[in-house]
């Protein structure tokens, strides 16, 4: 660690918060979707919907932020905890009513995009500047390995509750107390991060920030936000909806998921910092295209059982796929004058990314009802192409940073 970080940086209750977050966010997540697929009932084109409302707190949090200058880094970070929890804990004492579960889940959004620009602002501040991805990778190892274990959590606590008869005619409290334990769980993270005391220097301005400088950043951010929606809001559906899969499987993909991120979630950091962010931008696409086609086309090309299979594996090198995006937050980093102008670009990458996935959300899902998955993904992949092309335009990094072998 002392390798990766400044000297005399108070890491482990910062760290120790991500792991507490990251649990709670791994219940949450690994039971939303048939939650609302198999309780609430909304099909693919009002799940397009959800998803913009969901998205919304992540394009007006430049704003929000800009709103919240004077306060630190560290006080809106324990406050989006904050207001995750609430909205988590909304789902637990509300009905099953569309417009209730909306409520609380943009509410829960809302402090989960108040929290994630700041990981990447507040890591990034404790790390070497030579050392920003590999610290950006541990950071998301420990995050994933919350979640990893969160949706085990999930998956034991379905397939047990369902062996009891609890519940039996509705699936709903099953859910709930699913919800309650990740309340309390993301309870436990806001109280720890209590303990953390704020850095004595001056906060650092959010702001939207357009440099010109940074412009391919914010360019990337749109492909990126784009393909990654189709990913976020359509695959699990499409596993619930046309494979069948259950609660209890698709936590399970999400802990396979999490897993798999957390183990190259640090091989991939210090590629990033060895190989440069321009080449990794480059190749992340190129292997996205593969896993469009046979998510879009598996149902066409293999009997079910193996078209079931092929998609989850897909899913899962999807979520590897994903990771390359640290190297963005570097390539900030590298061309970056100051703190002030990392921690600016990178809320202005947030607000970027979610303005087109609000868009993305909203025709996605309407792609899906009139012309079927076919079209959708194979709109997603030539996204991923148009990344890959962007991404080549990028000047190589100044120099490429040697790996130091602790062995």
């Amino acid at each position: 660690m002392h390798e990766i970080y400044l000297p005399g940086a108070k890491v482990s209750r910062y760290l120790a918060v991500l792991a507490f977050s990251g649990v709670a966010c791994g219940l949450y997540r690994g039971v939303s979707e048939n939650y609302l697929a198999e309780v609430v009932r909304f099909p693919p084109f009002e799940r397009g919907i959800v998803e913009s409302f969901r998205e919304l707190p992540g394009f007006l949090i430049v704003f929000i932020l800009a709103w919240m200058y004077r306060m630190s880094e560290n006080r809106i970070f324990r406050i989006g905890l904050f207001v995750m929890a609430l909205g988590i804990a909304g789902l637990i004492i509300s009905s099953t009513g569309k417009v209730y579960v909306v409520a609380f889940i943009v509410l829960a959004s809302f402090g989960e995009h108040l929290i994630l620009p700041l990981r990447s602002t507040i890591t990034l501040s404790l790390a070497k500047k030579e050392t920003g991805g590999a610290a950006l990778g541990v950071t998301s190892a420990i995050g994933q390995s919350g979640n990893i274990l969160g949706y085990v959590m999930a998956a034991m606590i379905f397939f047990l509750l369902t062996r009891a008869g609890f519940g039996n005619g509705s699936a709903a409290p099953r859910f709930k107390v699913v919800f309650l334990i990740a309340a309390l769980l993301m309870t436990a993270s806001v109280i720890i991060a209590l303990a953390i005391k704020d850095a004595p220097e001056k906060t650092h301005r959010r702001r939207l920030y357009f440099a010109k400088k940074f412009r391919k950043y914010y360019m990337l951010e749109v492909f990126y936000g784009a393909r990654k929606q189709v990913f976020l809001t359509f695959a699990p559906y499409v596993m619930i909806l046309q494979y069948g899969a259950d609660t209890a499987i698709i936590s399970l993909l999400f802990a396979l998921s999490a897993g798999a991120c957390a183990v190259f979630s640090p091989v991939t950091g210090r590629i990033i910092d060895k190989l440069g962010y321009k080449v990794v931008m480059v190749a992340d696409t190129l292997l996205l295209v593969v896993v469009c086609f046979f998510y879009g086309f598996s149902h066409r090309l293999f009997p079910a059982h193996i078209a079931y299979t092929v998609v989850c594996a897909n899913y899962v090198l999807d979520a590897i796929i994903s990771l390359a995006s640290m190297a963005s937050n570097v390539y900030v980093k590298d061309i970056a004058a100051n703190q002030d102008e990392i921690t600016s670009t990178l809320y202005t990458g947030v607000s970027v990314n979610h303005a087109i996935s609000i868009f993305i959300a909203l025709m996605g899902g309407w792609i899906w009802k009139v012309t079927g998955i076919e079209v959708l993904f194979s709109i997603s992949a030539f996204l991923g192409i148009l990344n890959s092309l962007y991404a080549a335009t990028i000047p190589s990094p100044k120099r490429a940073l040697p790996i130091k072998n602790d062995s």
